[in-house]
Protein backbone atom coordinates (compact mmCIF):
# COMPACT_ATOMS: atom_id res chain seq x y z
CA UNK A 1 0.00 0.00 0.00
CA UNK A 2 1.14 3.56 -1.12
CA UNK A 3 0.12 7.19 0.52
CA UNK A 4 -0.43 10.34 -0.98
CA UNK A 5 -0.85 13.43 1.12
CA UNK A 6 -2.96 16.43 0.00
CA UNK A 7 -2.73 19.30 2.74
CA UNK A 8 -3.61 17.91 5.95
CA UNK A 9 -5.18 14.76 4.14
CA UNK A 10 -3.83 11.11 4.09
CA UNK A 11 -4.51 8.90 1.25
CA UNK A 12 -3.95 5.59 1.28
CA UNK A 13 -3.48 3.84 -2.21
CA UNK A 14 -4.23 0.24 -3.18
CA UNK A 15 -3.42 -1.12 -6.24
CA UNK A 16 -5.67 -4.10 -7.69
CA UNK A 17 -7.28 -5.75 -10.48
CA UNK A 18 -9.31 -3.83 -11.13
CA UNK A 19 -10.45 -1.69 -14.40
CA UNK A 20 -12.15 1.65 -12.70
CA UNK A 21 -10.20 4.09 -9.86
CA UNK A 22 -12.77 3.82 -6.22
CA UNK A 23 -12.93 6.38 -3.54
CA UNK A 24 -14.33 6.19 -0.49
CA UNK A 25 -14.11 7.36 2.94
CA UNK A 26 -14.44 5.73 5.87
CA UNK A 27 -16.18 6.71 9.75
CA UNK A 28 -15.20 7.69 12.09
CA UNK A 29 -12.30 10.42 11.49
CA UNK A 30 -12.61 10.21 7.41
CA UNK A 31 -9.97 7.87 6.82
CA UNK A 32 -9.32 8.31 2.73
CA UNK A 33 -8.54 5.17 1.11
CA UNK A 34 -8.30 5.00 -2.88
CA UNK A 35 -8.50 1.85 -5.13
CA UNK A 36 -6.44 1.88 -8.58
CA UNK A 37 -5.93 -0.31 -11.32
CA UNK A 38 -2.77 -2.09 -11.80
CA UNK A 39 -2.08 0.08 -14.65
CA UNK A 40 -2.67 3.57 -13.25
CA UNK A 41 0.93 5.48 -11.88
CA UNK A 42 0.80 6.92 -8.89
CA UNK A 43 0.84 10.96 -10.23
CA UNK A 44 -2.65 10.18 -12.05
CA UNK A 45 -4.01 8.69 -9.09
CA UNK A 46 -2.99 12.15 -7.48
CA UNK A 47 -4.40 13.94 -10.60
CA UNK A 48 -7.87 12.04 -9.45
CA UNK A 49 -7.28 12.09 -5.79
CA UNK A 50 -7.15 16.70 -6.09
CA UNK A 51 -10.28 16.59 -8.77
CA UNK A 52 -12.22 14.91 -5.81
CA UNK A 53 -10.73 17.03 -2.97
CA UNK A 54 -14.13 18.82 -2.67
CA UNK A 55 -16.27 15.50 -2.49
CA UNK A 56 -13.78 14.28 0.19
CA UNK A 57 -13.94 16.72 2.69
CA UNK A 58 -17.35 17.55 2.21
CA UNK A 59 -17.89 13.19 3.01
CA UNK A 60 -15.24 13.85 5.91
CA UNK A 61 -17.70 16.91 7.81
CA UNK A 62 -20.90 14.44 7.15
CA UNK A 63 -19.08 11.54 8.81
CA UNK A 64 -17.66 13.84 12.39
CA UNK A 65 -21.13 15.51 12.35
CA UNK A 66 -22.96 11.94 12.36
CA UNK A 67 -24.75 10.86 15.22
CA UNK A 68 -23.73 8.23 16.54
CA UNK A 69 -25.50 4.74 18.68
CA UNK A 70 -23.75 4.30 21.77
CA UNK A 71 -22.28 1.17 22.40
CA UNK A 72 -25.54 -1.03 23.72
CA UNK A 73 -24.52 -2.91 27.09
CA UNK A 74 -28.08 -5.07 27.45
CA UNK A 75 -29.55 -3.44 30.20
CA UNK A 76 -33.13 -3.40 31.58
CA UNK A 77 -34.81 0.26 29.51
CA UNK A 78 -31.74 0.49 27.29
CA UNK A 79 -32.88 1.61 24.07
CA UNK A 80 -32.24 0.02 20.87
CA UNK A 81 -34.47 0.30 17.37
CA UNK A 82 -36.60 -2.36 15.83
CA UNK A 83 -37.93 -0.49 11.78
CA UNK A 84 -37.35 3.26 13.10
CA UNK A 85 -39.36 2.70 15.93
CA UNK A 86 -37.53 3.14 19.46
CA UNK A 87 -38.16 0.37 22.59
CA UNK A 88 -37.11 -0.45 25.94
CA UNK A 89 -34.95 -4.05 26.03
CA UNK A 90 -36.57 -5.77 28.90
CA UNK A 91 -34.50 -8.27 30.15
CA UNK A 92 -36.66 -11.66 31.64
CA UNK A 93 -34.58 -14.56 32.82
CA UNK A 94 -35.68 -18.07 32.72
CA UNK A 95 -35.02 -21.86 32.10
CA UNK A 96 -35.88 -22.10 28.64
CA UNK A 97 -34.70 -21.38 25.06
CA UNK A 98 -33.82 -17.45 24.61
CA UNK A 99 -36.37 -15.96 22.68
CA UNK A 100 -37.26 -12.58 21.74
CA UNK A 101 -41.14 -10.85 21.81
CA UNK A 102 -41.87 -7.41 20.78
CA UNK A 103 -44.56 -5.17 22.57
CA UNK A 104 -46.01 -2.10 22.20
CA UNK A 105 -43.22 -0.22 23.50
CA UNK A 106 -40.41 -2.96 24.42
CA UNK A 107 -38.64 -5.46 23.66
CA UNK A 108 -38.26 -8.11 25.71
CA UNK A 109 -35.14 -10.36 25.86
CA UNK A 110 -35.63 -14.29 27.15
CA UNK A 111 -32.70 -15.65 28.12
CA UNK A 112 -31.37 -18.17 30.90
CA UNK A 113 -30.18 -16.40 33.70
CA UNK A 114 -26.33 -15.21 34.05
CA UNK A 115 -26.35 -14.93 30.18
CA UNK A 116 -23.41 -13.13 29.33
CA UNK A 117 -23.76 -9.62 26.85
CA UNK A 118 -22.54 -11.59 24.04
CA UNK A 119 -24.76 -13.64 24.45
CA UNK A 120 -28.13 -11.84 24.43
CA UNK A 121 -26.06 -9.70 21.84
CA UNK A 122 -26.29 -12.68 19.61
CA UNK A 123 -29.95 -13.58 20.70
CA UNK A 124 -31.19 -9.95 19.42
CA UNK A 125 -29.25 -10.41 16.15
CA UNK A 126 -30.70 -13.44 15.28
CA UNK A 127 -34.15 -11.83 15.84
CA UNK A 128 -33.08 -9.04 13.84
CA UNK A 129 -32.25 -11.32 10.99
CA UNK A 130 -35.57 -13.62 10.94
CA UNK A 131 -37.30 -10.62 11.17
CA UNK A 132 -35.55 -9.53 7.89
CA UNK A 133 -35.83 -12.69 6.19
CA UNK A 134 -39.83 -12.24 6.32
CA UNK A 135 -39.56 -8.79 5.24
CA UNK A 136 -37.01 -8.86 2.22
CA UNK A 137 -38.73 -11.24 0.11
CA UNK A 138 -41.96 -9.28 -0.56
CA UNK A 139 -40.03 -6.44 -1.86
CA UNK A 140 -37.71 -8.36 -4.00
CA UNK A 141 -41.62 -10.03 -5.76
CA UNK A 142 -42.41 -6.20 -6.20
CA UNK A 143 -39.79 -5.00 -7.74
CA UNK A 144 -38.87 -8.34 -9.95
CA UNK A 145 -41.62 -7.09 -11.48
CA UNK A 146 -41.05 -3.39 -11.77
CA UNK A 147 -37.43 -4.00 -12.50
CA UNK A 148 -37.25 -7.21 -14.95
CA UNK A 149 -34.60 -8.39 -13.08
CA UNK A 150 -34.52 -12.03 -11.20
CA UNK A 151 -32.92 -11.76 -7.39
CA UNK A 152 -31.99 -15.58 -7.35
CA UNK A 153 -30.76 -15.25 -3.45
CA UNK A 154 -30.48 -12.67 -0.58
CA UNK A 155 -28.43 -12.33 2.32
CA UNK A 156 -28.14 -10.78 5.18
CA UNK A 157 -25.06 -10.70 7.04
CA UNK A 158 -23.14 -7.26 8.73
CA UNK A 159 -21.14 -4.89 7.16
CA UNK A 160 -18.82 -2.30 7.65
CA UNK A 161 -18.70 -0.26 5.35
CA UNK A 162 -22.27 -0.82 3.22
CA UNK A 163 -25.52 -0.69 3.50
CA UNK A 164 -25.71 -3.55 0.70
CA UNK A 165 -23.89 -5.26 -2.09
CA UNK A 166 -24.99 -7.05 -5.16
CA UNK A 167 -23.46 -9.97 -7.56
CA UNK A 168 -24.58 -9.06 -10.63
CA UNK A 169 -23.23 -12.69 -12.02
CA UNK A 170 -24.90 -14.80 -9.67
CA UNK A 171 -28.00 -12.57 -9.00
CA UNK A 172 -27.18 -12.04 -5.77
CA UNK A 173 -28.06 -8.97 -3.28
CA UNK A 174 -26.66 -8.69 0.58
CA UNK A 175 -28.14 -6.58 3.02
CA UNK A 176 -26.48 -5.28 6.02
CA UNK A 177 -28.16 -6.49 9.14
CA UNK A 178 -28.17 -3.06 11.41
CA UNK A 179 -30.72 -2.30 8.09
CA UNK A 180 -33.50 -4.12 10.70
CA UNK A 181 -33.10 -0.90 12.61
CA UNK A 182 -34.28 1.44 10.36
CA UNK A 183 -37.33 2.73 8.92
CA UNK A 184 -38.89 0.37 6.06
CA UNK A 185 -38.46 2.80 3.28
CA UNK A 186 -35.14 2.92 4.12
CA UNK A 187 -34.47 -0.72 3.60
CA UNK A 188 -36.50 -0.40 0.64
CA UNK A 189 -34.39 2.11 -0.85
CA UNK A 190 -31.16 -0.03 -0.06
CA UNK A 191 -33.07 -3.18 -2.08
CA UNK A 192 -34.32 -1.39 -5.15
CA UNK A 193 -30.47 0.16 -5.51
CA UNK A 194 -29.01 -3.57 -5.14
CA UNK A 195 -31.43 -4.77 -7.83
CA UNK A 196 -30.98 -1.63 -10.29
CA UNK A 197 -27.17 -2.90 -10.03
CA UNK A 198 -28.38 -6.08 -11.78
CA UNK A 199 -29.09 -3.85 -14.26
CA UNK A 200 -26.26 -1.18 -14.14
CA UNK A 201 -23.03 -1.63 -12.33
CA UNK A 202 -22.00 2.12 -12.41
CA UNK A 203 -23.83 4.51 -10.70
CA UNK A 204 -24.07 6.52 -13.95
CA UNK A 205 -26.77 8.51 -15.26
CA UNK A 206 -28.53 4.58 -16.92
CA UNK A 207 -28.46 4.00 -13.05
CA UNK A 208 -30.39 7.39 -11.74
CA UNK A 209 -32.82 7.36 -14.50
CA UNK A 210 -33.82 3.88 -13.14
CA UNK A 211 -34.11 4.45 -9.93
CA UNK A 212 -36.09 7.46 -10.68
CA UNK A 213 -38.49 5.32 -12.65
CA UNK A 214 -38.53 2.69 -9.77
CA UNK A 215 -38.36 4.58 -6.62
CA UNK A 216 -39.27 7.56 -7.46
CA UNK A 217 -38.64 8.95 -3.75
CA UNK A 218 -35.43 7.40 -3.66
CA UNK A 219 -33.31 10.27 -2.66
CA UNK A 220 -35.75 11.28 0.49
CA UNK A 221 -35.05 7.83 1.33
CA UNK A 222 -31.37 7.81 1.16
CA UNK A 223 -31.08 10.89 2.81
CA UNK A 224 -33.05 9.75 5.93
CA UNK A 225 -31.49 6.69 5.90
CA UNK A 226 -28.18 8.91 6.05
CA UNK A 227 -29.82 10.62 9.23
CA UNK A 228 -30.19 7.75 10.71
CA UNK A 229 -28.07 7.17 13.82
CA UNK A 230 -25.01 4.91 12.55
CA UNK A 231 -22.69 2.42 14.69
CA UNK A 232 -19.58 3.34 14.93
CA UNK A 233 -17.84 1.40 11.96
CA UNK A 234 -20.94 2.18 9.76
CA UNK A 235 -20.66 4.14 6.14
CA UNK A 236 -23.28 5.84 4.58
CA UNK A 237 -24.47 4.57 1.45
Amino acid sequence: MQQIRLGDIDIDVVYKDIKNVHLSVYPPAGKVRISAPLRMDLDTVRVFAISKLGWIKKQQTKLREQEREAPRDFLNRESHYYLGKRYLLKIIENNAAPDVVLKHDSIELYVRPNSSLKKMKNVLEQWYRQRLKEIIPGYIEKFEQKISVQVNEFGIKKMKTKWGTCTREAGRIWLNLELAKKPLHCLEYIIVHEMVHLLERKHNEIFVACMDKFLPKWRSYKEDLNRQPLKQEHWTY
